[in-house]
C-alpha cells in the first residue's frame, strides 16, 4: 500500500509444530480502520503481539512510521496507543492518575498530561469520574478509560483486541461512537473482534483469517458480495429441519443457491428470494426471516460453522 503507516510482510510465527501465523502481510494506511477478524485460534491476538513487539516474528518484516519492529520498538510505540483485551488500569490510581501516570510512561511533561487530561476525560465521557478508581467504574467506562489512556501520547496508530468484549449495547454504542470520532480526526485503527456488526459498522477494510493464514482481505460490502447470495432467508420451528433433510423437500432447496443448517435453523442463500417465500408459505407453522446477506453470513461461510474451543 502506498504511503501506508503500518506494514507487515509474510510473516510468520511458530510454536512447537504449530505454525500460529503463516505468511501473513497486510498494511494500514491514514485514516483507516482495519478489522482483522476470524475464529478462536485464528492468530489474531498473535499478530497483534508481534506488531507490538512483544512476540518476534520467526520469519517477515514489521515497519511502522518509516521504523523497522522490534529494532525500533521504542520510537514505533511512541506512536501508537493500545487497548487490549484485558484491563490493565491501575486499581490504586483514579482516573486522572491513570492518564498522569500513563503519560508519563512515554516521557510526557507532567505539565503537558495534565494539560491534556480534561480533554482525555470529556472525550470519554467520564469527567465527572476523574476522581473515581477502575473499581469504582463499570465495565463500559473502564473500557472508554483504557481507551482514553490509549490516547494520551496523541499516537497515529491505534491497535484496539476485541475492545467490547462484555460491554452491554449501549456501552458498546458509546465506544463505537468515540472510534468514529477519532477516525474522523484522521486516527488509524488497527481492530481485532468477534462482534461482526462492529466490524462492518467501523471498518473501511476487514482481513479474515483462520488456522494463521490470511483467507480474505476487502471492503466489507465488496467482500459480501464477492462471496454471498444477495438474500438469506432463515427458517425455524419445529419441523423446519426436515426442509434441509427430507427428500420431499428437494424441490424447495432447489430454489436456493445453497442450504445450511444451525442447530434447528435453516438458512437458504438465494438470488431470488421470493420464489423460495411463496414455496415456505406452505408451510405456516414455520418462523422465517427475509435479510440480506451480511458479514456474519460472510464469516461463517468461509471459516465454518463449528465450534472453536481452542484460544
Amino acid at each position: 500500500m502506498k504511503d501506508a503507516l503500518f506494514e507487515c510482510r509474510h510473516l510468520v510465527k511458530r510454536y512447537g509444530e504449530s505454525t500460529v501465523v503463516h505468511d501473513l502481510s497486510f498494511a494500514i494506511g491514514p485514516g483507516e480502520c482495519l478489522g482483522v477478524i476470524g475464529p478462536n485460534g485464528a492468530g489474531k491476538t498473535t499478530t497483534i503481539r508481534m506488531c507490538l513487539g512483544l512476540t518476534a516474528p520467526d520469519a517477515g518484516t514489521i515497519t511502522a512510521f518509516g521504523h523497522h519492529m522490534p529494532r525500533d520498538a521504542l520510537a514505533i510505540k511512541a506512536q501508537l496507543g493500545v487497548v487490549s483485551q484485558m484491563d490493565t488500569l491501575d486499581p490504586d490510581f483514579d482516573c486522572a492518575e491513570n492518564l498522569l501516570v500513563y503519560g508519563r510512561y512515554f516521557g510526557l511533561p507532567a505539565a503537558t498530561v495534565r494539560e491534556r487530561i480534561p480533554r482525555l476525560l470529556e472525550f470519554a465521557a467520564l469527567s465527572h469520574k476523574a476522581q473515581a478508581k477502575p473499581g469504582e467504574l463499570s465495565g463500559g467506562m473502564k473500557r472508554r478509560l483504557s481507551l482514553a489512556r490509549a490516547l494520551v501520547n496523541d499516537p497515529r496508530l491505534l491497535m484496539l483486541d476485541e475492545p467490547t468484549t462484555g460491554l452491554d449495547p449501549q456501552a458498546r454504542h458509546l465506544m463505537w461512537e468515540r472510534l468514529q470520532m477519532l477516525l474522523q480526526q484522521g486516527k488509524s485503527i488497527l481492530l481485532t473482534t468477534h462482534f461482526m456488526d462492529e466490524a462492518e459498522r467501523l471498518c473501511s477494510r476487514l482481513l479474515v483469517l483462520d488456522h494463521g493464514r490470511k483467507i480474505a482481505e476487502g471492503r466489507p460490502r465488496e467482500l459480501i458480495a464477492q462471496h454471498l447470495e444477495p438474500d438469506v432467508v432463515e427458517v425455524y420451528g419445529q419441523g423446519a429441519l426436515a426442509l434441509a433433510q427430507g427428500s420431499e423437500h428437494a424441490a424447495t432447496r432447489a430454489l436456493a443457491a445453497r442450504v445450511e443448517v444451525s442447530g434447528e435453523t435453516v438458512f437458504f442463500y438465494t438470488a431470488q428470494a421470493m420464489p423460495l417465500l411463496e414455496a415456505l408459505g406452505a408451510h405456516p407453522h414455520l418462523r422465517t426471516l427475509h435479510r440480506p446477506a451480511n458479514l456474519e453470513d460472510l464469516f461463517l461461510k468461509l471459516t465454518g460453522r463449528q465450534i472453536r474451543e481452542d484460544g
